[in-house]
C-alpha cells in the first residue's frame, strides 16, 4: 500500500495549538495605543568560541569546575529551552555520529507520515540493510503500523524499521537529501548524510554541536519526544508481539547503569568506527539540559553514559553560573525570537499514545522475556539481534 504524507497528526495538531495558546496567555497584553517595545538585547557571547578546540567555558564567581576526567572527543551541554551553550569541548569537530544520526531521521521523516497507517514489508525494502545492523525483528510478509516501526527505530536502534520508513518516506536518496536540506535549516552545518540509518559510511560526520541541535529540535516535537523517552514496548502492537527496551541504559537502568533522574531520553549509538556516541537530555524544576557526547576514549563500553552523567550534573550546577559561549539557535530561530516568545523552543509534553504505565510494561517485559527463551519463532529474531553485535548500541 502507499503511505500518505501528512502535515502533523491530529494529536500533535492539538498539542500545537495548546502550546501557542499557553504562550500567547503567558504574553503581557500592550495598549493599543503604545509603541511595541523592542525586543531586549541577546546575551552577549562570542560565537567564535565554540571553533576554538579544547574547552571552552565562561565561569562567575561560585562556578563549579568543569568535570576533568571527561575523554570524550567531542561534548557539548547547553540549556534547551534557551539554546545558550553553557560550556563545550572541540564542539565543531566532525566525527561519525553513528545511530545519533537516527534523531536527525526522525526529525525529517516524521512529519510525512501516518502514524497510524499500516504497511506490509516487502523483501525489497530489507535488502539494503548492512551487515552487522541493529534489528529490532522487521519481517518481510508481515504488517506493521508506522508507529510499529519509529518505536523499532528509538528503542532497538533497528536500522530494518530505518528502511521501511525510508522507503515510505520517498526513497533512501530522497531522505539523505530531506535529511541534509534539514540539518541545514537547524544550523547544523558539520553534518554530512550519506546513510540515514547512522551506518558507518564514507563522509558521514556530525558534531557535539549538531547533535545537540538536533536533540534540541527533538524535545520540541510530541512525537519524538514521546517515543524517544519510552523504556519499554510491545513490537508490534498485536497478538504475535515481542518486548523491546530501548537501549539507553540511562533511561533504563540496565546493565548495571544507574538511570539518570529526570532523563527525557534521546538517542544512543555505537560502530566500531565511530565509538560511543550520545544524545541526552533531563529535566529538573523548571530547567531542560541538553548534552552529546562523543568517542570517549577511556576504556568501558558504558563509559559514554557515564561521563554524559558527569555533564549533565555539571550543568544543573552550572546554570545561572556561566555565562553561555554560543548559542544552538539558527539564524532563523534567531530572527522569529527577535519578534516574540512563541518562536523560542520549548520542550514538547507527551501527547501521543503511550504503551501505558511504566509497572505494567515492566511486568510484560519480564513475562516475555521469559516465553522468548522457550519460543522457536521468537528465538529466530533474537539470533538475528545477535548478528549486530559489531554495531548494536553500545557493547
Amino acid at each position: 500500500m502507499v503511505i500518505r504524507y501528512l502535515p502533523r497528526s491530529s494529536s500533535v495538531r492539538t498539542a500545537a495549538l495548546a502550546a501557542a495558546a499557553l504562550v500567547l496567555l503567558s504574553t503581557p497584553a500592550t495598549a493599543a495605543a503604545e509603541e511595541p517595545t523592542p525586543p531586549k538585547p541577546g546575551p552577549v557571547y562570542s560565537s567564535n568560541l565554540l571553533d576554538r578546540p579544547g574547552v571552552q567555558v565562561r565561569p562567575d564567581a561560585g562556578a563549579p569546575a568543569v568535570p576533568s576526567d571527561v575523554s570524550a572527543l567531542s561534548w557539548l551541554v547547553a540549556d534547551a529551552r534557551s539554546g545558550e551553550v553553557l560550556a563545550a569541548h572541540n564542539a565543531h569537530r566532525q566525527l561519525p555520529p553513528a545511530s545519533t544520526l537516527k534523531s536527525l531521521f526522525a526529525l525529517t521523516a516524521l512529519p510525512h507520515l501516518d502514524a497510524v497507517a499500516r504497511h506490509r514489508v516487502t523483501e525489497s525494502e530489507l535488502s539494503e540493510v548492512g551487515d552487522g545492523s541493529s534489528l529490532v525483528g522487521v519481517e518481510a510478509g508481515r504488517s506493521y503500523t508506522v508507529a510499529d516501526l519509529w518505536r523499532g527505530v528509538f528503542l532497538s536502534s533497528g536500522n530494518d524499521a530505518v528502511h521501511v520508513l525510508a522507503k515510505l518516506n520517498g526513497g533512501w536518496q530522497q531522505t539523505v537529501r530531506q535529511m541534509r536540506a534539514k540539518a541545514s535549516a537547524l544550523g547544523a552545518h558539520d553534518t554530512h548524510v550519506v546513510s540515514p540509518d547512522g551506518y558507518d559510511a564514507a563522509g558521514q560526520v556530525s558534531s557535539a554541536y549538531d547533535l545537540a541541535v538536533f536533540g534540541r529540535a527533538g524535545l520540541a516535537d510530541p512525537q519524538f519526544a514521546q517515543y524517544c523517552s519510552t523504556s519499554f514496548a510491545k513490537f508490534p502492537h498485536g497478538n504475535w508481539s515481542y518486548p523491546i527496551q530501548n537501549t539507553n541504559r540511562l533511561l533504563t537502568g540496565a546493565d548495571g547503569v544507574t538511570r539518570y533522574p529526570g532523563l527525557l531520553g534521546i538517542k544512543n549509538g555505537y560502530t566500531s568506527h565511530a565509538g560511543n556516541t550520545l544524545i541526552s537530555a533531563a529535566q529538573r524544576g523548571d530547567r531542560t539540559l541538553v548534552v552529546s557526547v562523543m568517542n570517549p576514549q577511556e576504556s568501558g563500553g558504558y563509559r559514554v553514559y557515564e561521563e554524559t552523567r558527569a555533564l549533565l550534573d555539571w550543568g544543573f550546577k552550572a546554570a545561572g553560573h556561566v555565562r553561555p559561549v554560543g548559542s544552538l539557535m539558527s539564524e532563523s530561530e534567531k530572527r522569529g525570537t527577535a519578534q516574540g516568545p512563541a518562536h523560542a523552543a520549548e520542550p514538547a509534553a507527551h501527547t501521543i499514545g503511550s504503551d501505558g504505565p511504566a509497572w505494567t510494561t515492566m511486568l510484560f517485559f519480564a513475562a516475555a522475556s521469559a516465553a522468548l527463551v522457550v519460543g522457536t519463532t521468537l528465538g529466530v529474531r533474537r539470533r538475528r539481534t545477535a548478528r549486530a553485535r559489531r554495531f548494536s548500541e553500545g557493547p
